[in-house]
This record gives C-alpha cells, structure tokens and sequence, in this order.
C-alpha cells in the first residue's frame, strides 16, 4: 500500500492513497483524514486503507484523481518523534575523518542517533532555502520508517514488528557549522536544517523480496544536477538495521505511533557505487589525491533522490529540491 498527503490549508495535510503505479490517488475521509490519524488507529485503519489501494489499482474507483507530487507534503509534515541513526559505519568512519575525528571503536557495536527537529519537515519539491552558502549545504540520502506504539526497552526482535511505513529521506546537513556546533558537546541544532520526505510512504510489503523485515535492498539513487551521484545499495553495508536502531531509541523511553526512525546516509564500501552526500565524496577525494574537488551544493543546484524496484518502476517517487537563497526581513 503507499499513502500519501496532500497539502492544503491545514499544518497536517490531506491523507489520499496512491496507486502502485503513482499515477492515481483518492481522499479516504471516511477512514483517516490524515496519516497521523491512520498511524495512531493502525489496528482498524489499515484493512480499509489496504482495501481502497487494491480498488484503486484495478481502477474500480470513480473518484480517483491523476496524483501529482509536486502538490505532495511529507507523508507526515510534522511528526512527534524524528531520530536520525548512523547505521552505516563506514559513512560515519569517512565524514569523522573528513573533520579530523577519529572513530571510536565502539561506533561499529553501539548505533549513533540524534533527535532531529520534528515540527517542520520540506515538502518533496520544495526548495532548500539556506542563508549562506559558505555553511557548507550538504544532501544526505536515508531511508526511514514509521513506527507503531513501540514500548520502552523493546528487543531488535520485537520491534520488527514495530514498521508501519517506509520512506525516503534528504537529511539536509550545513557541514561547515557541524565542528563547532558538536565541539561544544551537545548535538546538531543549526547544522541540520528541515529535512526532506519522498512523495509516498509505503507498506513494507509493497517492497516485495528487497524487504527482509530488517532491511532494503535496493540501490538509493541520487542525482545532482541531472548527473547520477550515487547509487549504492541500501541493504549492504549497513550495520545497524531498522529494528537494532527502533530498540536502541527505544531504551529509556518508548516511541508513540508515528515517530520516524532514519538509517542515515546509505553508504557501501565498494566505491564504485559512488556517495549519498557530497561530504562522503569530499573525503574520498582527499584519500585519493590529496584535496577535495567536489564543492558543497551552491543557490541553483538541484538533487533528487529515488528509489527504483526490479523493473525500474518509482516505489516512493522522488524527492526533487533545487537549493535557493533564504532572505528574510531583520
């Protein structure tokens, strides 16, 4: 099943669902009028919003409508709980370098995770708007997913069964503020910016034999300015999978229906696959010949971040952002 919101009036959108094949869609009023809702009413939701999907995909609806993703909010435009894993150590093992940092060994057994502000995310399409170019805007391609009622001190094994939805993610990152903000020893705050959700959120199943409960394992791709970036595997490499990294959030207090867990920057050690940021690049240039030669995005460039299934079909549609100057009166 893949649901979507649509943006109106309102902070939290209109939940519609989205056929398989991302052309059509329909209002579900009756059921949930927003996927917050839906998550929060799983139990009773679910059957009918899957009932509508499998009508909608043999057109047996008359009230479908063309599905237009430019038109599409974050499947949750805000959400109570956004925590962002590190669950590719290789990725973090290369951007610590990157600032001189050394990776401590109990990175490749203990997750990494911060807590990402929850109560704005991007639209799909919207633009990435950023002051100052010389903070250092950095796309970072993830995958997420959304969670049920997940109780404290839940095992990895159980909170597999804690996946409601899947999506795609660009956590935006100002690598330039990022060593003086985490030198003071509290987090990211002003070097991650609103991050960006795919068009759709899906059902695990509609991933067929690329989901094996714990993983995906499809190529994430990303393109910046119309050349292709990055394609690396989303199921290799990963250290951590999505139920390690739903227990490790998990441990000292529970996570409520809707909180979105993010796995990180896709990365592969098989570098031909290329990067799911420019920072990650950056680091393997300096390893290679000594400098960076790739520069952090600039006002104008443009990225986009998909995922294709086994017949090159969209199973989230595409985040597509251009990164534009942010003014604002003082």
């Amino acid at each position: 099943m893949k649901l979507a919101t649509l943006q109106n009036n309102t902070r939290d959108g209109e939940l519609v669902v989205v056929s398989k094949d991302l052309k059509k869609a329909v209002r579900v009023p009756d059921i949930a009028h927003t996927l917050q809702y839906a998550v929060d009413n799983w139990h009773t939701t679910e059957a009918h919003l899957q009932e509508i999907y499998q009508a909608l995909n043999k057109n047996m609806l008359a009230n479908a409508f063309e599905f237009n993703p430019t038109q599409a909010h974050a499947p949750l435009p805000r959400a109570y709980q956004w925590a962002d894993g590190s669950a590719y150590v290789n990725h973090v093992e290369l951007v610590r370098k990157a600032r001189g940092a050394e990776l401590p060994k109990e990175f490749w057994t203990d997750p990494l995770m911060y807590q990402g502000g929850s109560d704005h995310f991007l639209a799909p399409h919207q633009p990435i708007q950023i002051a100052d170019e010389a903070w250092g805007i950095d796309f970072e391609a993830e995958v997420a997913v959304i969670t049920n009622d997940t109780p404290m001190g839940v095992s990895a094994h159980k909170a597999e069964q804690s996946i409601l939805l899947l999506m795609l993610v660009n956590d935006v990152s100002l690598r330039n503020l990022i060593p003086q903000e985490l030198a003071k020893g509290f987090g990211f705050f002003h070097s991650k910016p609103s991050s960006t959700f795919s068009p759709v959120a899906v059902t695990p199943d509609e991933l067929g034999e690329a989901w094996d409960g714990k993983k995906v394992h499809l190529p994430l791709l990303s393109t910046l300015n119309g050349k292709l970036f990055g394609s690396p595997n989303a199921g290799i490499d990963m250290t951590f999978d999505f139920p390690t990294l739903i227990a490790h959030a998990a441990k000292t207090r529970p996570l409520v229906a809707g909180s979105i867990i993010g796995s990180g920057t896709v990365s592969n050690m098989d570098r031909s696959k290329g990067s799911s940021c420019i920072a990650e690049k950056r680091m393997l240039e300096i390893l290679e010949s000594g400098h960076a030669q790739t520069n952090f995005m600039q006002f104008g460039d443009s990225i986009r971040i998909e995922m294709l299934d086994k017949d090159q079909l969209s199973i989230f549609g595409a985040i597509e952002q251009r990164v534009e100057k942010y003014s604002h009166n003082t």
